[in-house]
């Protein structure tokens, strides 16, 4: 298919002329000599592109460009027309074709129309392609095929038909909150309230009163009675997110009410039992947070009954792609035309390591949907600091990872150095920040082979002279 040109003309001559100078180019070549015949043909599903006269008899190019695109067949429709400026061309390209040519038709115009052509296709079909994965691999809103978040689905499968209180790590923007979701949403509690918070975004005394509730009169402006998200999520779940961030007065707090399962709203003396699932989540090493004493250690074990790590977007390899090509599929619901991502866009998008994770990339597509100026993605409709980005590439044989000793690692650092300068020991010897005499030593320890370093022996003996 990626070289099949499906020739349409009603003269035989130049069809023959176009066979034959196509299938020298390495193309292969189907003539059909009226656009009725042409239809049946595409509809086989193996032809790259069609190359079309516009006037013909019965159907003419333009038909064929609508019937084309109605038949959904994929392929590119290129017209032929003896003026490139008729207004039959322009009602070619609204029908659906992808370009034209002028005759007499030129090799290299010809070539390199059919070229783009094709690569638009493939393109395409690279985006339906990543549209099935993304079909597959989608999870309650979360997209991805690695190991690692293969077995995160799994463990929410399994933990949402429990109560047990989960606590949900990793770095920002990587999807917390929708793990959270996805047990709910696969709970007992699906039908009850799920309610969120953010423990960072609240100074402690607003915090108390926003998670217990308060009475009327229990501080200044409380000039009615609140009920907290304890109670608010009865039947459902809590989603205390960044509670790594929450203060350690507020943290006591939080165990008894969790231990109790009673709250004690601000300003009033009785518990009240609250019925919800508690989940959790932090972007913090909290580990690390108990052994400073920053985070209360009996806090941490009631939380952390079940632990699911969210790995970040740099350690997911091609879900990069499937979650690009989610996050378009979302932005093509608000009728946008782009389709699919370009060759170099997908390149740079798979090199960047993306710190802000998943949050950052789905930013990063709905921009360059608003940037782009044709329907596929290219690397520069995406932020700058994506497109700039650089990795360094390594060549060869040294880009094979080798387990070797020390000494080895060093006998073959002082070689390349000393190949470098081309045998000049004294140079080698302040590159690698050693005085001559050790650099002497280090060689005969390791025995060193003069010609290994030099075009000639001749010339390294003159040049360890110097």
């Amino acid at each position: 298919m990626a070289d099949h040109v499906l020739v349409v003309d009603d003269d035989p001559c130049l069809c023959q002329v176009l066979e034959a100078e196509l299938t020298s180019l390495q193309y292969r070549v189907t003539v059909c000599a009226s656009a009725e015949s042409a239809l049946s043909r595409a509809a086989l599903g193996d032809i790259g592109v069609i190359l079309t006269d516009l006037k013909m008899p019965s159907m003419s190019g333009v038909e064929l460009c609508a019937a084309t695109v109605a038949s959904g067949c994929g392929a590119p429709v290129v017209v032929m027309t003896a003026c490139g400026t008729t207004e039959s061309v322009m009602a070619a390209i609204r029908a659906g074709a992808y370009d034209y040519v002028t005759k007499p038709l030129q090799t290299t115009e010809l070539t390199v129309t059919l070229e783009r052509a094709l690569s638009v296709r493939a393109l395409r079909e690279e985006a339906q392609r990543l549209q099935s994965v993304v079909d597959e691999a989608t999870f309650h809103d979360m997209t991805g095929t690695c190991r690692q978040m293969t077995r995160t689905f799994d463990l929410v499968q399994r933990v949402a038909q429990s109560d047990a209180t989960v606590l949900v790590t990793g770095e920002s923007g990587t999807g917390k909150e929708l793990v959270a979701l996805a047990i709910h949403a696969r709970s007992a509690r699906a039908k009850g309230p799920f309610v969120a918070i953010n423990c960072a975004a609240m100074p402690e005394a607003l915090l108390e009163s926003e998670l217990f509730g308060h009475a009327k009169g229990a501080f200044t402006d409380a000039r009615y009675a609140t009920t907290g998200l304890f109670l608010k999520a009865m039947g459902g779940t809590l989603f205390l997110d960044e509670i790594g961030e929450m203060p350690l007065s507020m943290q006591g707090k939080l165990l008894r009410a969790l231990q109790e399962r009673t709250v004690r709203p601000v300003g009033v003396d009785v518990e009240l039992p609250f019925d919800a699932r508690v989940i959790t989540a932090t972007h913090r090493d909290l580990d690390a947070d108990v052994a400073a004493n920053r985070f209360r250690q009996d806090l941490f074990y009631r939380i952390n009954v079940v632990c699911i790590t969210l790995p970040p977007l740099r350690a997911r390899g091609r879900d990069v792609m499937t979650i690009a090509q989610q996050t378009l599929r979302r932005c093509q619901l608000g009728r946008q035309r782009v389709i699919g991502f370009q060759r170099n866009a997908i390149e740079a998008m798979l090199a960047y390591p993306w710190p802000g994770n998943v949050r950052e990339l789905q930013n990063a597509v709905q921009r360059a949907v608003a940037f782009a100026d044709f329907d596929h993605i290219s690397v520069h409709d995406l932020p700058d600091g994506i497109r700039d980005f650089k990795t360094v590439r390594r060549r060869g044989p040294a880009a094979r990872f080798e387990i070797m000793t020390i000494a080895e690692l060093e006998r073959r650092h002082i070689a390349r150095v000393l190949e470098a300068t081309r045998g000049n020991k004294t140079v080698a010897a302040r590159i690698l920040g050693f005085d001559r005499r050790t650099l002497y030593r280090k060689l005969e320890d390791q025995a060193f082979a003069a010609s290994t370093f030099a075009p000639s022996r001749k010339r390294f003996t003159a040049a360890a002279a110097r």
